[in-house]
């Protein structure tokens, strides 16, 4: 007896042969390898330990040479030549971390020297340990100087965190700046600015306190934890949800960053809150309130109205009397 396969079983088959045939002719068998360039690069473990360092870490007087060593490893089945530079790390507008160009990194990025292994070849499965330096000038303030890593192959780049500080006296200190209301309802967010005026890394929190409207939460929020580093000299613009804002009326807002070492930074704004389909009648009430109030007080300044001066005896036809000009008044 003949058996027909399934519809499902004739799937799995086609399935079966498009991957051998991918197999045959060297195409990757699953799209999310397309991403993967083959290779790695991490910091390299220190001497008989086991732990992973997710970044380099190092510290010195300025005028030193500090020294370190990066693995690169090719995992595919092709050689690789993979290219290697320092860069002046930052914070993109957001608080993201980023690495610039090496012709725009004339910091700490710029103080990382490869030598003669700038540039590596690896064959196929194969591991090394690259070492490199980094020369502070004399003349580096202290603090923290972020900088990182950059291997490039095949127009893929990895970059490894460089957490640098020159020794000596230690700041840490934050601003809020340019505090702002947007949206309205569960969508309101509190805008505003942080600026990191010190010399080292911080890790900022922020609290929020309400007072005043209605319909909403006011009072204070426990501060939260920011999911952001800002690294020394930076600023970053970020939001902080208020799902629960009042639903009317005026409110005052203050906003409270901290960070550890760093005194508690403050900014205040006011925000009027008013229901979407009130909008438009709210603004008329409020010019027409405005109206009536800048007319009470024009009245109020012109007093009562002064009385008018009677005929001479000689009647209409005698000679006209000069009427004095009421400065103010409406004639």
């Amino acid at each position: 007896m003949l058996h027909t396969p399934k519809p499902r079983t004739l799937r799995r088959l086609a399935a079966l042969l498009l991957l051998a045939a991918a197999t045959l002719h060297g195409t990757p068998a699953a799209a999310a390898g397309a991403d993967d360039p083959g290779w790695t690069a991490e910091p390299a473990s220190a001497d008989g330990a086991t732990a992973r360092r997710p970044s380099f870490y190092l510290a010195g007087p300025a005028g030193t040479v500090l020294e370190d060593r990066l693995t690169l490893s090719n995992t595919g089945d092709r050689e690789r030549t993979v290219t290697l530079r320092g860069g002046d790390a930052y914070n993109t507008p957001d608080g993201a971390f980023a690495v610039r160009p090496a012709a725009a990194s004339p910091g700490a990025g710029s103080w990382i020297s490869f030598g003669a292994a700038a540039t590596v070849t690896l064959p196929p499965h194969t591991r090394a340990v690259v070492p490199f330096t980094v020369t502070v000038p004399p003349a580096s303030p202290p603090g923290d100087h972020p900088a990182a890593v950059v291997a490039a192959e095949g127009g893929h780049e990895a970059g490894v965190r460089v957490d640098l500080r020159v020794s000596g006296p230690a700041l840490a200190a934050l601003t809020v700046e340019e505090v702002s209301v947007r949206g309205h309802g569960a969508a309101t967010a509190v805008a505003y600015t942080l600026v990191n005026r010190g010399n080292v890394a911080l890790t900022p929190a922020l609290a929020l306190h309400a007072e005043g409207g209605l319909g909403g939460g006011s009072g204070p929020r426990t501060a939260r934890a920011l999911p952001v580093e800002l690294l020394p000299g930076r600023r970053v613009t970020l939001t902080e949800p208020w799902p629960g804002a009042p639903a009317f009326g005026r409110v005052a807002l203050r906003l409270t960053a901290t960070a550890p070492g760093a005194a508690p930074a403050t900014a205040t704004t006011t925000a009027w809150f008013v229901p979407r389909g009130s909008a438009a009648w709210a603004g008329a009430g409020l010019v027409l309130l405005g109206t009536g109030a800048l007319f009470l007080v024009r009245a109020a300044r012109r007093g009562p109205p002064r009385a008018r001066p009677p005929e001479p005896a000689g009647g209409p036809s005698g000679p006209a009397a000069s009427e004095p000009e009421l400065t103010g008044a409406s004639r």
